[in-house]
């Protein structure tokens, strides 16, 4: 496979997995919002997910539908869901040979949804989270054709190690903006609204529920989200992901560029797995994130380099 052809392909599936995973913090974050209107701000996702200088987010970070107008359809910010989608699309576009036409079809199907001026003007004015839940369909709907339809060749590989990898960047991400806001007795083991949304943002509620039995302690939440080989969303998971289908790229890899790879991907997997942190110790669990997330970069970074010809 061309390098250029792998390259496009990959950073196709980041873009769709990077807007699944901010939709359903964006929709989350206005659940939150509706509970507590009075201290609510949106200030830690305008930061994460938008491109406004501090003095425009001071401006409207209690401003809920301009808020939103910026995270979800805002052409001009790099970072919304529908410029993800947009570049998602472009990519696909450019790959039509190497990927299925039902693939080609499910994108740009949902870049037109997204444009679509109903659904701006539910997401703004109507009510948000039907709006937001009708893109996300459109982004398991574009995760389950994918399964469906493509053959499990080198541009599968590619497409489920984009994915993965930018999955586990968002949810060390999700983890620290979430973790910064639960305030607990880590005794406790009562269901907490910080540590509800935290699990809803990374479509690990109902899993946690049926794994715990109801009991909401941070370090069971801790142990899910960051070690549970089970949860397809855990940090773990996505890290033994990314193992998995790169190793199926062996064959056809230079050996030099593979051995980079796979000392850079086992470091950071085996810096999960081997790691254990409690929650009675949030800056050290922070710092970890914060390394996991620029180790991470680095796998991008080498991706970039050895397989897709960048410098």
């Amino acid at each position: 496979m061309l390098s250029r052809v792998a390259d496009t392909i990959y950073w196709l599936a980041r873009y769709m997995e990077r807007t699944q995973s901010m939709l359903q913090v964006i929709r989350t974050n206005y659940i939150a919002s509706q509970d507590e209107i009075r201290y609510f701000s949106w200030r830690p996702l305008l930061y994460a997910y938008g491109e406004l200088t501090s003095t425009e987010v001071n401006e409207i970070e209690r401003d809920t539908p301009r808020v939103l107008e910026h995270l979800v359809l805002d052409k001009l910010n790099s970072a919304s869901a529908y410029s993800n989608i947009m570049q998602g699309r472009e990519n696909a576009r450019a790959v039509q040979d190497h990927i299925t036409k039902e693939v080609w079809q499910c994108l740009n199907d949902y870049y037109h949804y997204v444009r679509d001026n109903e659904v701006a003007q539910q997401v703004k004015l109507g009510d948000p989270v039907s709006g937001i839940d009708f893109l996300m369909r459109n982004s398991l709907l574009f995760t389950g054709t994918v399964k469906n339809t493509m053959p499990r060749d080198e541009s599968y590989a590619y497409i489920n190690i984009g994915k993965f990898l930018e999955r586990a960047i968002q949810t060390a991400d999700i983890i620290r903006i979430k973790w910064s806001g639960v305030s607990y007795d880590i005794q406790q083991s009562i269901e907490t609204p910080e540590l509800r949304y935290l699990l809803y943002s990374l479509f690990g509620y109902e899993l946690f529920v049926k794994t715990y039995k109801g009991n909401f302690s941070p370090n069971n939440v801790l142990q899910m989200i960051l070690y549970n080989t089970y949860f397809p969303h855990s940090l773990l998971y996505s890290l033994n992901q990314i193992s998995r289908y790169f190793e199926r790229l062996k064959e056809a890899s230079l050996p030099e560029s593979y051995e980079q790879l796979e000392f850079l991907i086992g470091k950071v997997k085996n810096e999960v797995k081997y790691s254990h942190f409690t929650a009675d110790d949030p800056e050290q669990l922070n710092n970890f994130l914060l390394q996991m997330r620029d180790e991470l970069y680095g796998v991008a970074t080498a991706f970039s380099k050895y397989y897709f010809g960048n410098s």
